[in-house]
């Protein structure tokens, strides 16, 4: 008893006193309460008083009641709320005090107490079960110019489909999948990396090769059969400690004149040692230190037909260049005679940083063919030597999409640093934005554009490939375009003239920012939408009663009056966060059963303007997550995911799920819980919980998805029609990479996965590149 005594005594004078703070801020008064019935709870079990153990089940009773009352009948809600009081009733009912009526009454309320709480272990509330219909179109859709059996592109093809034709693999046969081989490219993170140095390649498979880079942008030619090293060609990239990304997602491929994939050859020394040679097929290979490499595939030499024997400096007239603060993370279109380059350029680091410019150059000899500068967007003519792009004007740092029939690419466009701060923006770079916008592949002028955010104050960029298919729809088919957000919207367009298939609407948002600044009366919402509910109080969460009052101290010292709350000087709770409800990884879709598979992830962000008087604000620059400086502007500004004392989201959990929609309707038909716990906690528990990641799916006319994405480490296979999980492979670190699949030489079905992990989200560090087929 007097254990007791001591361990509710502890528990109610923390709960008292954060309890009050809470209720000062308009939080709930339950910690209060509670604080004050354990303080007395206590004191009766120090005094062995025999209403010790009656009190107790009435706050068993009563906690219950007001769990319920807020988050339903859901486990993970109701579990950190009451299991820390079902564990501290254990020694009143094995204590040997007397008051056997007191434990009469105890025990019957704890048993029933415990029993609802594991019973809600499988009440499944958060989830939609449906299933897709999967018959096929009787057309023949548009595939885009990847051979059925290879993979030409990061989504495939230019569509950035994330769709294969191959059906070797099925619903049926999906569980006798196993490894085939293994690879290690050797390029692990070193300790002057910086913390967001991640591996997200996929990898091309071209002939009978597959082709990928790694984090510091090493090109690996790999034999496509058995995973043998072929070459390697190293750009020798230096470290910078002011890049806020170390990161290749993949490289592009122009075939040569005669269409026949070529056969690269096993090389005993370093590719990059070559000499340039006279390329016809060619790899584009964009570095971190803001070069674009054109490589033979055949032997990995430099082309020397190609710019400065094969190098292009992407830094040329640029308006500042301060080393780090501008590269390409993602691959290069090649298409119609071009290869058009993009660039991310570092968040908050500097108002005064490089320009956003998208940059068409000539496939064969690297001229400047036209330059589309959001700041200045009507003239796309090759700028003089002497000329400079707009100064930080909006980028687009993820994957573009091109139409080669209808000479259109698709790009999706970022915001101008400083993210938060709009004053800065001219009327060029308002209008492009936080949008999709398609260029001219011949001229790069404008053809159309559509924002997804008016005027973004919270750095929500466009973060996905738009996906290209031919949609059947109450019209007739039209040519869409598909393109999910970070704030949850998926917007189909006509990609020919912009216009919207689903319907736009505007939706009034909160108003009030900082002296300076505005912001927009509305913002536009897409009819097909995986935006969450309004947070409230009752969504924060965690481990124990403490930490979950913690969490709502943080909530309510936060500004929020729901999405697109302005920033501000006190701190402005972001939901959906900077990581976004999708991010780079995009969705795959079926163009022939007209379907969309995604990953929707909900993870709160807090984001804080720091204004500067010239006091030391401490370490700067500390990438996405952390306090960035902003030089220039007046404030800083520091953004971070809403975090308990423990670490873990603020907010309830499911945070991460599978879902999938029927495009001819806009309907999500399911949308189930994805990943489980395994490596969020000390024990390897596979516990379904519903778990943030950042990677891209893959489907296959076999009736499955392919992912791995997820913070456990692991590859898994989905069936299309209805999101079941059919098949897993524990991975050797983080899956943060799109799979992709192909034919070998013995015409068998491999899934390739990269496996290397995200600094950011903290997986397991690897330079894995496995290969999966069919046991014999």
């Amino acid at each position: 008893m007097i254990l007791f005594a001591i361990l509710i005594a502890l528990l109610g004078l923390a709960l008292t006193a954060g309890g009050v703070y809470l209720l000062t801020l308009g939080g709930s008064p339950y910690y209060l309460l509670a604080g004050l019935v354990l303080l007395l709870n206590a004191w009766l079990g120090y005094k062995r008083h025999p209403l010790t153990r009656t009190l107790f089940a009435v706050f068993l009773i009563l906690t219950m009641l007001w769990s319920s009352w807020e988050s339903g009948y859901d486990w993970w809600a109701l579990a950190p709320r009451i299991g820390l009081f079902l564990v501290l009733a254990i020694p009143l009912l094995f204590s040997k005090e007397a008051d056997n009526g007191g434990r009469k009454v105890l025990l019957p309320v704890w048993a029933v107490l415990a029993l609802m709480t594991l019973g809600s272990v499988l009440a499944n509330p958060h989830d939609l079960s449906g299933k897709l219909d999967t018959q096929v179109d009787s057309e023949s859709p548009k595939l885009g110019n990847s051979p059925e059996d290879s993979w030409y592109a990061y989504g495939r093809t230019n569509m950035g489909q994330r769709y294969s034709p191959l059906d070797k693999i099925t619903t049926e046969n999906v569980g006798q999948l196993e490894e085939a081989w293994r690879y290690s490219t050797g390029d692990m993170k070193g300790p002057k990396d910086v913390g967001e140095t991640t591996y997200e390649a996929t990898p091309l498979k071209i002939g009978d090769t597959l082709y990928l880079c790694t984090p510091h942008n090493w090109l690996v030619a790999l034999d496509a059969n058995n995973g043998s090293k072929r070459w390697v060609f190293d750009a020798k990239v230096p470290p910078e400690s002011q890049r806020q990304h170390q990161t290749c997602r993949g490289v592009s491929y122009l075939p040569p004149s005669s269409g026949e994939a070529p056969s690269a050859e096993k090389l005993d020394i370093a590719a990059e040692t070559q000499a340039p040679v006279q390329c016809d097929a060619e790899l584009f290979l964009p570095t971190s230190d803001a070069r674009l490499i054109a490589i033979d595939p055949t032997t990995g030499a430099r082309c020397a037909n190609f710019a400065d024997n094969g190098e292009l400096d992407l830094t040329h007239n640029m308006p500042f260049k301060q080393a780090g603060y501008y590269y390409s993370t993602s691959p290069p279109v090649v298409a119609n005679g071009v290869v058009v380059v993009a660039g991310s350029v570092n968040d908050n680091y500097d108002k005064n940083s490089p320009s956003g410019v998208i940059r068409a150059y000539d496939v064969k000899t690297g001229e400047l063919v036209w330059n589309w500068d959001s700041g200045n967007p009507d003239e796309t003519a090759p700028i003089a030597e002497d000329e400079v792009y707009t100064t930080s004007s909006p980028n687009s740092w993820s994957v573009a999409s091109a139409d080669e029939e209808l000479g259109l690419i698709y790009f999706p466009m970022g915001n101008r640093t400083p993210d938060q701060l709009g004053w800065y923006r001219s009327e060029n770079e308002e209008k492009y934005s936080s949008s999709v916008v398609a260029l001219s592949l011949k001229t790069g002028q404008v053809e159309w554009v559509q924002q997804f955010v008016h005027h973004d104050l919270w750095d929500m960029d466009t973060p996905a490939q738009p996906v290209l298919l031919d949609l059947d729809t109450v019209s007739g088919k039209q040519p869409a375009l598909v393109v999910p957000t970070k704030q949850g919207d998926v917007y189909v367009l006509n990609r020919e003239t912009g216009e919207p298939i689903f319907p736009i609407t505007e939706k009034s948002a909160p108003q009030g920012t900082v002296a300076l600044d505005n912001a927009s009366p509305t913002q536009p919402i897409s009819a097909l939408t995986f935006r969450p509910p309004t947070m409230t109080e009752k969504d924060m969460w965690g481990a124990t009663p403490l930490d979950q009052m913690m969490c709502r101290i943080q909530f309510k010292s936060l500004r929020y009056e729901g999405q697109y709350t302005p920033p501000s000087e006190q701190g402005t709770l972001v939901y959906p966060g900077n990581f976004g409800v999708f991010n780079w990884g995009s969705v795959a879709v079926d163009p022939k059963r007209q379907v969309m598979f995604g990953m929707p992830l909900y993870l709160a962000f807090t984001q804080r303007l720091v204004k500067k008087d010239g006091s030391d604000m401490g370490p700067a620059n500390q990438g996405e997550q952390g306090l960035n400086s902003n030089d220039g502007a007046p404030y800083a500004v520091d953004m971070k995911p809403l975090l308990s004392p423990l670490g873990v989201p603020c907010q309830q959990p499911p945070w991460g799920y599978v879902a999938g929609v029927d495009l001819k309707t806009g309907e999500t038909v399911y949308k189930h819980k994805n990943g489980t716990v395994r490596d969020l906690t000390p024990l390897p528990l596979p516990i379904k919980m519903g778990v943030p990641g950042i990677g891209g799916p893959v489907i296959t006319e076999g009736g499955l998805v392919f992912m791995a994405a997820a913070v456990d480490n692991y590859l898994r296979a989905y069936d299309l029609s209805t999101g079941e999980e059919l098949w897993r492979a524990r991975l050797p670190a983080g899956g943060q990479a799109t799979p992709m699949t192909y034919l070998n030489s013995q015409g068998e079905q491999m899934v390739v996965q990269v496996a290397g992990g995200h600094g950011s989200i903290g997986t397991t560090i690897g330079d894995y590149v496995i290969a999966y087929k069919l046991k014999r």
